[in-house]
């Protein structure tokens, strides 16, 4: 939060909070903040909604981590992959 106004929170401290604010983790000023600037501000909404996907889709990745590739995967493209990861 701003030092001078404890009732709002700017993009920059939207972002910072995002993952408290998940985890239930924001003490109750902090949370008010936030959502009243989420309620305000939609370019920070459509962040959050994208945060939101790319949790999922991680969780999804991590998930399947272990799993063969499907059939239809190139195999250029899965060791493209094995080699990005290995750098």
């Amino acid at each position: 939060m701003t030092s001078d106004d404890h009732t709002s929170i700017n993009c920059r401290e939207f972002v910072d909070f995002i993952l408290a604010y998940r985890d239930g983790e924001l003490p109750d000023a902090q949370r008010t903040a936030f959502e009243s600037h989420l309620s305000m501000c939609p370019p920070c909404v459509s962040y959050l909604r994208s945060y939101d996907v790319t949790v999922k889709a991680t969780q999804v990745l991590c998930d399947d981590a272990g799993k063969a590739p499907a059939e239809d995967v190139p195999e250029q493209l899965i060791q493209a992959i094995l080699k990005a990861r290995r750098a």
